[in-house]
């Protein structure tokens, strides 16, 4: 179960294949007022195994964030997050995709697959301390955690979008229906 984290250290999973931007991750980190664990895994296969606490990841702790790129190899980055949003323990954690993409299609697709987040990573380590700060401060200050027992039973991409419609006998205030 997802619980609220707001003064306590987080668990944060880094799902990145690319040394140099865990490296800034790690830096930001640092660098930040984010307290924080860091756990990371290079590729999606590692990273499913890590999050079904599998194989070599039997005792690894369940993150409370995730960040995710895209380019992965062995499992990419899409594949990865419809797993982790179609499995029961793994739906509640917060998934932000941060990834040098700035596809409309990736985009689409990761909100499509229910990312929380869609981040195009930054320049630099200012950019990384940033954006490691802004989202620090929300996760930890605006955003209400909700258990994992409390999301729907059943989420996949083909969801159909949701219509809101109102009975003829309802009315808006100002008369138009």
């Amino acid at each position: 179960m997802n619980e609220p984290v707001n003064a306590a250290t987080f668990e944060i999973l880094l799902i990145e294949d690319n040394p140099g931007d865990v490296r800034l991750m790690v830096e930001a980190l640092k660098d930040s007022d984010f307290r924080s664990n860091l756990s990371v895994v290079e590729d999606g296969e590692a990273a499913l195994a890590f999050l079904r606490r599998e194989g070599e990841f039997k005792l690894a702790p369940r993150p409370n964030l995730i960040f995710l790129d895209l380019n992965l190899p062995r499992i990419d980055g899409m594949e990865v997050l419809a797993e982790i949003k179609l499995e029961n323990q793994l739906r509640g954690i917060p998934v932000i995709v941060l990834t040098s993409s700035s596809s409309h299609s990736d985009v689409d697709l990761s909100y499509r697959l229910n990312a929380n987040c869609y981040i195009t990573k930054p320049d630099g380590i200012d950019g990384f301390i940033t954006m490691v700060k802004a989202i620090h401060y929300f996760w930890s200050s605006v955003y209400f955690w909700a258990p994992v027992a409390a999301q729907p039973a059943r989420m996949t991409a083909a969801a159909a979008p949701l219509t809101l419609r109102r009975r003829p006998s309802e009315s808006r205030p100002n008369g138009r229906s």
